[in-house]
Protein backbone atom coordinates (compact mmCIF):
# COMPACT_ATOMS: atom_id res chain seq x y z
CA UNK A 1 0.00 0.00 0.00
CA UNK A 2 1.19 3.42 -0.71
CA UNK A 3 2.00 5.94 2.15
CA UNK A 4 -0.46 8.69 1.89
CA UNK A 5 0.71 12.25 2.10
CA UNK A 6 -0.93 12.89 5.74
CA UNK A 7 -4.06 12.22 5.18
CA UNK A 8 -6.43 10.30 7.25
CA UNK A 9 -7.94 7.46 5.52
CA UNK A 10 -9.05 3.56 5.57
CA UNK A 11 -6.50 1.22 4.79
CA UNK A 12 -8.15 0.35 1.27
CA UNK A 13 -5.83 -0.31 -1.66
CA UNK A 14 -5.13 2.06 -3.49
CA UNK A 15 -5.55 4.83 -0.80
CA UNK A 16 -9.36 5.13 -1.33
CA UNK A 17 -11.64 6.40 1.93
CA UNK A 18 -14.20 5.20 3.83
CA UNK A 19 -16.48 7.61 2.52
CA UNK A 20 -19.76 8.38 3.88
CA UNK A 21 -18.05 5.95 7.12
CA UNK A 22 -15.40 8.10 7.85
CA UNK A 23 -16.73 11.47 7.78
CA UNK A 24 -16.35 13.09 11.62
CA UNK A 25 -14.68 10.16 12.87
CA UNK A 26 -11.79 12.79 13.65
CA UNK A 27 -13.98 15.85 14.51
CA UNK A 28 -14.72 17.18 17.85
CA UNK A 29 -13.79 15.36 20.74
CA UNK A 30 -11.93 17.34 23.21
CA UNK A 31 -9.13 18.07 21.68
CA UNK A 32 -8.85 21.80 22.14
CA UNK A 33 -9.78 22.88 18.62
CA UNK A 34 -7.67 20.22 17.27
CA UNK A 35 -10.33 18.04 15.73
CA UNK A 36 -9.59 17.35 11.91
CA UNK A 37 -11.92 15.46 9.22
CA UNK A 38 -11.79 12.72 6.75
CA UNK A 39 -9.27 14.10 4.10
CA UNK A 40 -7.94 16.76 6.32
CA UNK A 41 -4.25 17.01 6.57
CA UNK A 42 -2.60 16.96 10.05
CA UNK A 43 -1.21 20.72 11.30
CA UNK A 44 2.88 20.80 10.74
CA UNK A 45 2.99 21.72 14.32
CA UNK A 46 0.94 18.63 15.57
CA UNK A 47 2.96 16.50 13.92
CA UNK A 48 6.41 17.46 15.18
CA UNK A 49 4.24 17.27 18.66
CA UNK A 50 3.10 13.58 18.21
CA UNK A 51 7.29 13.06 16.61
CA UNK A 52 8.54 14.56 19.96
CA UNK A 53 5.92 12.23 21.82
CA UNK A 54 7.11 9.28 20.03
CA UNK A 55 10.96 10.24 20.50
CA UNK A 56 10.19 10.88 24.28
CA UNK A 57 9.22 6.73 24.96
CA UNK A 58 12.54 5.42 22.83
CA UNK A 59 14.93 7.50 19.77
CA UNK A 60 13.73 6.53 16.68
CA UNK A 61 14.19 6.61 12.68
CA UNK A 62 12.23 7.76 10.39
CA UNK A 63 10.68 4.93 8.84
CA UNK A 64 10.34 4.13 12.88
CA UNK A 65 8.09 7.07 13.15
CA UNK A 66 6.34 6.44 10.13
CA UNK A 67 5.09 2.37 11.68
CA UNK A 68 4.12 3.74 14.97
CA UNK A 69 1.73 6.29 13.94
CA UNK A 70 0.20 3.56 11.64
CA UNK A 71 0.33 1.31 14.62
CA UNK A 72 -1.56 3.80 17.08
CA UNK A 73 -4.43 4.80 14.35
CA UNK A 74 -4.62 1.06 13.14
CA UNK A 75 -4.05 2.22 9.91
CA UNK A 76 -5.99 5.42 9.61
CA UNK A 77 -3.42 7.72 9.48
CA UNK A 78 0.16 7.68 7.85
CA UNK A 79 1.86 10.42 7.35
CA UNK A 80 4.59 10.24 4.40
CA UNK A 81 8.42 10.56 4.34
CA UNK A 82 7.87 13.90 2.53
CA UNK A 83 6.33 15.26 5.72
CA UNK A 84 7.60 13.06 8.60
CA UNK A 85 11.41 13.69 7.17
CA UNK A 86 11.54 17.50 6.83
CA UNK A 87 9.77 17.86 10.59
CA UNK A 88 12.78 15.80 12.34
CA UNK A 89 15.11 18.11 10.51
CA UNK A 90 12.63 20.98 11.89
CA UNK A 91 12.89 19.52 15.17
CA UNK A 92 16.82 19.21 14.91
CA UNK A 93 17.29 22.70 13.95
CA UNK A 94 15.10 24.58 16.60
CA UNK A 95 16.94 22.16 19.26
CA UNK A 96 14.28 20.09 20.05
CA UNK A 97 15.99 16.98 18.56
CA UNK A 98 19.54 15.35 17.72
CA UNK A 99 20.23 13.17 15.15
CA UNK A 100 23.29 10.49 15.26
CA UNK A 101 24.32 7.82 12.59
CA UNK A 102 23.32 4.37 13.13
CA UNK A 103 24.77 2.56 9.94
CA UNK A 104 23.71 4.45 6.76
CA UNK A 105 20.29 5.69 8.95
CA UNK A 106 19.83 8.42 11.23
CA UNK A 107 18.52 7.80 14.54
CA UNK A 108 16.90 10.85 16.08
CA UNK A 109 16.76 11.44 19.94
CA UNK A 110 14.59 14.19 21.50
CA UNK A 111 16.49 16.73 23.76
CA UNK A 112 16.11 18.47 27.15
CA UNK A 113 14.36 21.88 24.99
CA UNK A 114 12.39 19.40 23.14
CA UNK A 115 11.05 17.33 26.37
CA UNK A 116 10.09 21.02 27.11
CA UNK A 117 7.92 21.71 24.04
CA UNK A 118 6.28 18.50 24.93
CA UNK A 119 5.34 18.60 28.19
CA UNK A 120 4.24 22.26 27.47
CA UNK A 121 1.50 20.54 25.02
CA UNK A 122 1.30 17.23 27.12
CA UNK A 123 -2.46 17.79 27.12
CA UNK A 124 -2.82 18.20 23.01
CA UNK A 125 -0.19 15.46 22.67
CA UNK A 126 -2.09 13.15 24.69
CA UNK A 127 -5.60 13.80 23.52
CA UNK A 128 -4.53 12.89 19.19
CA UNK A 129 -3.13 9.93 20.52
CA UNK A 130 -6.38 8.92 22.23
CA UNK A 131 -8.58 9.98 19.35
CA UNK A 132 -6.30 7.96 16.86
CA UNK A 133 -7.26 5.18 19.23
CA UNK A 134 -10.88 5.86 19.11
CA UNK A 135 -10.70 6.40 15.35
CA UNK A 136 -8.94 3.28 14.79
CA UNK A 137 -11.43 1.28 16.61
CA UNK A 138 -14.14 2.53 15.23
CA UNK A 139 -12.62 1.69 11.66
CA UNK A 140 -11.59 -1.72 12.92
CA UNK A 141 -15.21 -2.33 13.05
CA UNK A 142 -15.98 -1.32 9.82
CA UNK A 143 -13.58 -3.20 8.37
CA UNK A 144 -15.07 -5.90 10.21
CA UNK A 145 -18.49 -5.23 9.28
CA UNK A 146 -17.13 -5.09 5.41
CA UNK A 147 -15.42 -8.57 5.49
CA UNK A 148 -18.47 -10.09 7.64
CA UNK A 149 -20.69 -8.96 4.21
CA UNK A 150 -17.96 -9.86 1.93
CA UNK A 151 -17.68 -13.59 3.58
CA UNK A 152 -21.67 -13.81 3.27
CA UNK A 153 -21.57 -12.91 -0.19
CA UNK A 154 -19.16 -15.51 -0.70
CA UNK A 155 -21.15 -17.98 0.92
CA UNK A 156 -24.07 -17.27 -1.60
CA UNK A 157 -22.01 -18.00 -4.73
CA UNK A 158 -21.09 -21.00 -3.34
CA UNK A 159 -24.42 -22.45 -2.37
CA UNK A 160 -25.63 -21.37 -6.30
CA UNK A 161 -22.63 -23.48 -7.48
CA UNK A 162 -19.60 -21.15 -7.73
CA UNK A 163 -17.71 -22.89 -4.74
CA UNK A 164 -14.48 -23.81 -6.69
CA UNK A 165 -14.56 -20.24 -8.55
CA UNK A 166 -15.05 -18.49 -5.08
CA UNK A 167 -11.92 -20.34 -3.57
CA UNK A 168 -9.90 -19.71 -5.90
CA UNK A 169 -11.17 -15.91 -5.79
CA UNK A 170 -9.77 -15.92 -1.50
CA UNK A 171 -6.72 -17.85 -2.99
CA UNK A 172 -6.09 -14.88 -4.87
CA UNK A 173 -6.64 -11.86 -3.20
CA UNK A 174 -5.22 -13.51 -0.26
CA UNK A 175 -2.01 -13.39 -2.60
CA UNK A 176 -2.64 -9.80 -3.64
CA UNK A 177 -2.68 -8.92 -0.38
CA UNK A 178 0.74 -10.62 0.23
CA UNK A 179 2.30 -8.71 -2.75
CA UNK A 180 0.93 -5.59 -1.82
CA UNK A 181 3.80 -3.60 -0.16
CA UNK A 182 6.37 -5.97 -2.90
CA UNK A 183 9.21 -4.15 -4.76
CA UNK A 184 7.92 -2.52 -8.03
CA UNK A 185 9.65 -4.80 -10.18
CA UNK A 186 7.56 -8.18 -8.21
CA UNK A 187 4.83 -5.86 -8.58
CA UNK A 188 4.78 -5.41 -12.68
CA UNK A 189 5.63 -8.87 -12.54
CA UNK A 190 2.53 -9.85 -10.92
CA UNK A 191 0.41 -7.49 -12.95
CA UNK A 192 1.64 -9.15 -15.77
CA UNK A 193 0.74 -12.53 -14.57
CA UNK A 194 -3.27 -11.37 -14.33
CA UNK A 195 -3.14 -9.76 -17.38
CA UNK A 196 -2.77 -13.15 -18.64
CA UNK A 197 -4.82 -14.91 -16.52
CA UNK A 198 -7.52 -12.62 -17.43
CA UNK A 199 -6.84 -13.15 -21.38
CA UNK A 200 -6.97 -16.55 -21.07
CA UNK A 201 -10.67 -16.48 -18.88
CA UNK A 202 -12.23 -14.34 -21.79
CA UNK A 203 -11.08 -16.96 -24.37
CA UNK A 204 -13.77 -18.54 -26.15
Amino acid sequence: MHVCSGHFFGRHHGGRGFGPFGRGFMEGGGMGGRGFGMGRKLASVDLQLLILGLLAEKPRHGYEIIKALDERSKGFYIPSPGMVYPALTYLEEIGHATVEADGARKLYHITETGKQQLESNRGAVDAMFAQFGRVGERMDRVRRAVRAEEMGEDAGHEQRGGKDLMRARRDLKAALADKWESSREEQQRVAEILRRAAAEILKE
